[in-house]
C-alpha cells in the first residue's frame, strides 16, 4: 500500500496562518493541487531492487469560504452548487481536500469534521481527499508569542490516518547554489560582448549585482530581526520581574490586613455599661428637681415652681438622703431598685411627724 504524504509550499502555509491570524472566528476553506503517485526504486548489495510506491499530494493554493458552514448543513450534507460558488474560476477537479482552522482546541478531528469529510469524497467522485487542521494558542503567559501547528488527515475505510506534513522551503543552502557557471566559450565575439556588457550586470566578485542588493538586504533584515528579538526577550523578562512584584506585594498587603484586623480586634476597648444603680439613685435623690420635669412658665418666661417641691419638702428629701446614706453604711437599707420608693416613704413619714406634733 502507498505511503501518503503532505507537500506544501512555505508560501502557501504562511498564508494560512496569516488568514488565521487576522480572522475574528474559525475559518474554512478547500485545498487546490495535485496529487500523484510516486515509485522509488533502491538497488542495494542485499538485494537487487526495493521498490517503494508514495502517494503524494502537492498543495498549490487554498481558497477560502466567506462564513462557516457554507458548503454543508447541520447534518453535514454537502451542497455541490454552493462548491462551485465558493471555488468561482477553479477548476473542481483540480480540489484535492479542504482545511480548518480552530483556536485553543486539540489537534483531533471532530464528529462533524470527519462526517464532512466522508461527504465530500462522495460529492467530489475523490476517495483520496485530505483535510488540514490547523491550531493556534498562546505560547507565553504574557500573550507576545503565540503557536501555530498544522496536521493533515486522509480517511481509508472511515480511519483516519494523521499524514506527515513536509514543508517545502528553500532550505539553508549557499549563496552560489543558485548560479551556474557557463560553459567555455573560444570565439573572440563572444568573450568581446561579455567584457563590454558584463560591467553593467555583474560586479567584481563575479556576482549579478541585483544578488549583492539582495543579500545586503537579507543581512539588514536579519540584523534588525535579532534586534527585535532581543528588544522582546527583554521586555518579556521585565514584564515577568514586574508581575512577581506585583504578586509580591498583593501577598504583602494582605498580609498586613490581617494581622491589622487582628491587632484591631484586641486593641478594641470593652463596651461600656450603664450603671443602672447609680441612675435610679440619681433620679430618687433629685426627683424634685426642675431639671428632671416639665417646668410651666409665666407670661413673662419664669418656671412657675412647683408647691410640692419646697422649702420644708427638700428639707425632707435631704433628711430622707441622710437617713439613707447612714442605713447603707449601717447595711439595713432596702436594694437600689426600691430606692425611690424608700424616699417617698421618709419624706411621708417626716410630714405625718410634723403634723402630729403641731
Amino acid at each position: 500500500m502507498a505511503e501518503p504524504s503532505v507537500r506544501i509550499p512555505g508560501i502557501v502555509l504562511a498564508s494560512l496562518m496569516f488568514q488565521h491570524v487576522n480572522s475574528d472566528s474559525d475559518v474554512e476553506g478547500f485545498i487546490l493541487g495535485e496529487s500523484k503517485v510516486e515509485e522509488q526504486i533502491t538497488i542495494s548489495d542485499s538485494q537487487a531492487d526495493h521498490i517503494h510506491i508514495e502517494e503524494v499530494y502537492n498543495i498549490q493554493k487554498h481558497v477560502a469560504c466567506h462564513k462557516l458552514n457554507g458548503f454543508y448543513d447541520s447534518l453535514g450534507d454537502v451542497d455541490v452548487d454552493a462548491v462551485r460558488n465558493i471555488l468561482a474560476d477553479n477548476k473542481q477537479e483540480n480540489v484535492i481536500g479542504w482545511y480548518r482552522q480552530r483556536r485553543n482546541t486539540e489537534q483531533q478531528m471532530t464528529l462533524r469534521e470527519r462526517t464532512v469529510h466522508e461527504k465530500l469524497k462522495s460529492a467530489l467522485s475523490n476517495p483520496h481527499v485530505i483535510f488540514v487542521l490547523l491550531t493556534s494558542g498562546q505560547g507565553t503567559a504574557s500573550g507576545s508569542t503565540h503557536r501555530m501547528e498544522y496536521a493533515a488527515f486522509i480517511s481509508r475505510s472511515r480511519r483516519f490516518i494523521n499524514v506527515p506534513v513536509l514543508v517545502n522551503n528553500l532550505g539553508v543552502l549557499e549563496q552560489l547554489a543558485y548560479w551556474k557557471v557557463s560553459s567555455a566559450c573560444s570565439a573572440a565575439g563572444y568573450n568581446l560582448t561579455v567584457k563590454k556588457h558584463g560591467s553593467k550586470f555583474f560586479s567584481s566578485n563575479g556576482l549579478l549585482r541585483e544578488v549583492n542588493e539582495v543579500n545586503k538586504m537579507n543581512d539588514c533584515l536579519q540584523t534588525e530581526l535579532q534586534k527585535a528579538c532581543g528588544e522582546v526577550e527583554e521586555s518579556e523578562r521585565l514584564v515577568e520581574t514586574l508581575q512577581a512584584e506585583v504578586s509580591a506585594l498583593r501577598r504583602r498587603l494582605r498580609e498586613r490586613r490581617r494581622s491589622g484586623a487582628g491587632k484591631a480586634s484586641d486593641e478594641d476597648p470593652p463596651e461600656q455599661k450603664n450603671n443602672l444603680l447609680l441612675h435610679e439613685a440619681v433620679r430618687a435623690l433629685f426627683a424634685c428637681s426642675p431639671l428632671f420635669h416639665t417646668q410651666t412658665l409665666t407670661l413673662e418666661g419664669f418656671p412657675v415652681r412647683d408647691v410640692r417641691c419646697g422649702v420644708e419638702q427638700d428639707g425632707d428629701v435631704s433628711a430622707a438622703a441622710a437617713g439613707l446614706a447612714q442605713r447603707r453604711r449601717s447595711g439595713t437599707a432596702r436594694p437600689a431598685a426600691s430606692l425611690q420608693e424608700e424616699l417617698w416613704e421618709t419624706a411621708a413619714r417626716e410630714e405625718k411627724r410634723r403634723k402630729t406634733s403641731s
